[in-house]
């Protein structure tokens, strides 16, 4: 479907994740490359978004490594340089108060400030594509504590775009959206990718989302990745069934059409609990 792809920008082997005593990721190993996007789905729980933090030095790896697309070991890298590399749009994060959407994507701008007067040439015309790009133009001077879930979620992704990596991670970017907003993002990202080779990884919970707009696909189970590569080669109905524990049939309309993903009948694929006030 999507046959851009160059080097790799980002490659994490054989990561581990945890909190407390328990592994929630185990020994992953997932590459990003340059014009490409990579979408990572799997049931609640099995680990996408701590595998996305751990890319993003948002959560401490406890095995394994996450290297730059120049080799270098992304541990080793200061919290400034590291931002300028990659890009991390977190599911929610605290929503501050007094501060318009402009100074929010502002912020994405930090990192390549210079100087000690925080020189940053780039700055203005970045942040206006950002805005432009995200549909926030108009909302510009608003303040974030009074936009709608769908509108912080785009000055969030303005902010992130601002910010101008050559890695850009996203956690559920679609939440909190209409579908016309659902689709502009989703072919934003696409765009990203072709025509500015912008590395991409992305958790979706959508499958047909996920068909539509990767590349590739990661499909996580418990914590392991237990299939990756394009989705027409991915999603079978065996695999999907096998992972979500529920009955899923996979229609394929043609060599050049993403695979469409159906839920048939509402049945899990495990045993039914009793029926209430029956007896044994």
């Amino acid at each position: 479907m999507h046959e851009q792809c160059g080097r790799s920008a980002l490659a994490a082997d054989a990561v581990t994740i945890g909190y407390g005593d328990a592994d929630v990721v185990s020994a992953a190993s997932l590459t990003l490359s340059t014009g490409a996007v990579v979408a990572l789905v799997g049931p609640n729980g099995s680990g996408k978004s701590t595998l996305l933090r751990g890319l993003a030095r948002l959560q401490r790896l406890r095995a394994g490594t996450v290297t730059l697309d120049d080799d270098r070991d992304a541990a080793r890298l200061s919290s400034k340089e590291f931002a300028r590399q990659l890009t991390m749009l977190a599911q929610s994060r605290p929503t501050p108060s007094g501060m318009t959407v402009r100074d929010a994507v502002e912020f994405g701008r930090h990192p390549h400030r210079t100087g000690w007067r925080g020189r940053d040439k780039d700055g203005p015309r970045r942040i206006e594509e950002a805005l432009a790009l995200t549909g926030m133009t108009t909302n510009a001077d608003v303040l974030v504590d009074e936009l709608s879930g769908g509108q912080l979620q785009r000055a969030w992704f303005a902010s992130a775009l601002a910010q101008d990596t050559k890695v850009l991670l996203l956690d559920e970017p679609t939440n909190h959206l209409d579908l016309r907003y659902q689709a502009e993002i989703l072919e934003l990202l696409r765009a990203l990718a072709d025509n500015h080779g912008v590395a991409i990884g992305v958790v979706l919970h959508d499958l047909n989302h996920a068909a539509t707009l990767a590349d590739r696909v990661a499909v996580l189970s418990r914590g392991t990745i237990v299939a990756e590569g394009p989705p027409a080669e991915v999603f079978t109905s065996t695999l999907l069934s096998e992972v979500y524990e529920i009955e899923v049939t996979v229609d394929r309309p043609g060599h050049d059409h993403a695979p469409v993903i159906n839920v048939p009948r509402m049945q899990l694929r495990q045993q039914q609990p009793a029926s209430i006030g029956s007896r044994s």
